[in-house]
């Protein structure tokens, strides 16, 4: 009889809410890759990347361009390791080994809770893209290569490693350059430069619109570098630039004649004005050092964009530049002047040199604070907690992405940038940001128990679920209490 019950019981529950959202959730996640003798088929893309697994020894050299020609040639693009995703423990541990040190050296922490969290969620929105399709930049390469080469140079030859490592950083310099002496290359570049302090994290803050202008200045290598040779390097030079933003590392000696350092990218970051549009290399600073762009590291660096933008809301930071693009170029008489808007530099102005005028800006005096509201620390430590559960949820949508429908990766980065959202509301401790935070625990808690997402490890799974729950309880009634002050404050 008891056995009767619980089976009839079961069956109701599995009618119901929590049943549906299970259901819901295996049709999303459903593999296309499906056949009846495997859960599912690697594609060949996959299949390629996890054939050419990287080891511990690798990762960690991959950080600092030290991996050889031998270890990193493939015949084919699709063979390529997607090396950035690999090396977020790599970031991870850097990232706290730099706190340990910097703890130990200056007595506090290097890094801000408000300005980390924010640098690296303006990181994880800027990939969010790749996962529905390859960069923009690798796919028009691969474009004008299979209908362009002019000839096709071996993939397998040491000689075309190193011309592809000189033709990316190259490409680099001048992509970067034209990113602070364009405006309209510009308004995706700020993101990375919006941070007033610099340290690792700093590195991450990345712009979600970059790609869309940077994807030409590669182009004239895929007329003879293939496209598997060109993804290797893109993605050393973009993983190189990490470590050099800290303050933790000062000089490095004859080295500093060659290669892009900590102490050259300090400069690059300073909104001081021996600072502005220097240093634009990426692994090599010789290419500032030939064009007139260089200039070492002097007085105390101040950190920023000359005018800050006081905020930590990741929507703002990625895109709020482009709307004052827009009213300038609107209300700028005359095509000369709104095309001159967007090509010459932000601090152009009619009757300027192209890049403005030095003068114009803010001076320094060396004494500037980063903006930095005070926050309770239990707030902070929420805020780290939730933020760490949701880089386990995006580390697994990209660890699984090639089994993943479409459908559901869609829900997931919706589901991701609505978390970004929220908690940038959270540091602001916005008016909206209880009625955000409420919603956004809900979500996951659904997800949690519709099986959508993966607990970071099996032994926190109840108490992770306690803890979203406990979050779902505090903002509910911190959103009451909300919107009840929001009607008293009616007329």
């Amino acid at each position: 009889m008891n056995t009767g019950t619980h089976k009839q019981n079961k069956s109701h529950f599995h009618s119901g809410v929590h049943g549906y959202l299970k259901d819901f959730a295996l049709r999303a996640k459903r593999a296309v890759y499906c056949t009846p003798s495997l859960p599912f088929q690697l594609p060949e893309t996959m299949a390629g990347s996890e054939a050419a697994a990287l080891s511990a020894s690798q990762g960690f050299r991959v950080m600092f361009y030290l991996l050889t020609p031998n270890e990193t040639s493939f015949e084919r693009e699709d063979e390529v390791p997607e090396y950035v995703n690999k090396a977020t423990p790599y970031f991870l541990l850097l990232i706290i080994l730099e706190q340990v040190l910097g703890w130990a050296k200056t007595g506090k922490l290097v890094i801000r809770v408000n300005d980390g969290i924010t640098s690296v969620s303006a990181g994880v929105m800027s990939r969010l893209s790749k996962l529905f399709a390859k960069g923009l930049e690798i796919s028009c390469y691969i474009y004008v290569w299979d209908n362009y080469r002019l000839l096709e140079l071996p993939w397998d030859s040491t000689w075309t490693w190193w011309l592809a490592f000189l033709g990316v950083d190259f490409g680099y310099y001048w992509l970067h350059r034209l990113s602070h002496e364009m405006n309209i290359l510009w308004a995706a570049h700020q993101v990375h430069h919006s941070s007033e302090d610099y340290n690792l994290s700093t590195a991450l803050r990345q712009s979600v619109t970059q790609q869309l202008g940077s994807w030409i200045f590669y182009l004239p290598m895929a007329l003879a570098v293939p496209p598997s040779v060109f993804a290797v390097h893109a993605q050393f030079n973009l993983l190189y630039q990490f470590w050099i933003h800290t303050e933790l590392v000062t000089t490095l000696g004859p080295l500093e004649w060659v290669l892009n350092t900590p102490s050259h990218h300090r400069v690059h970051h300073g909104r001081n004005l021996y600072c502005i549009d220097k240093n634009y290399g990426g692994t090599l600073i010789i290419w500032d050092r030939i064009f007139g762009t260089f200039t070492p590291e002097t007085d105390k660096i101040i950190y920023g964009l000359t005018h800050p933008i006081n905020t930590f809301e990741i929507m703002s930071i990625q895109f709020f530049y482009y709307p004052y693009l827009w009213g300038r170029f609107w209300s700028s008489p005359g095509i000369t002047d709104k095309l001159s808007v967007i090509l010459k530099g932000p601090g152009w102005e009619p009757g300027k040199p192209r890049l403005g005028c030095v003068s114009d800006l803010p001076e320094i005096t060396g004494k500037e604070l980063p903006h930095n509201p005070s926050w309770a620390l239990a707030l902070q430590a929420y805020v780290t907690l939730q933020f760490a559960v949701l880089l386990g949820v995006y580390d697994d949508v990209f660890a699984a992405k090639e089994t993943l429908s479409p459908t559901f990766l869609l829900l997931m980065t919706g589901y991701i940038l609505l978390s970004l959202t929220a908690l940038g509301f959270v540091i602001e401790q916005r008016y909206e940001a209880a009625i955000l935070e409420t919603f956004r625990c809900l979500v996951l808690l659904l997800f949690y128990k519709a099986d959508c997402v993966k607990h970071f490890t099996p032994m926190l799974s109840v108490s992770t679920e306690v803890f979203i729950t406990l979050s779902v309880l505090y903002w509910g009634l911190r959103s009451l209490r909300t919107l009840a002050d929001g009607k008293k404050k009616q007329p």
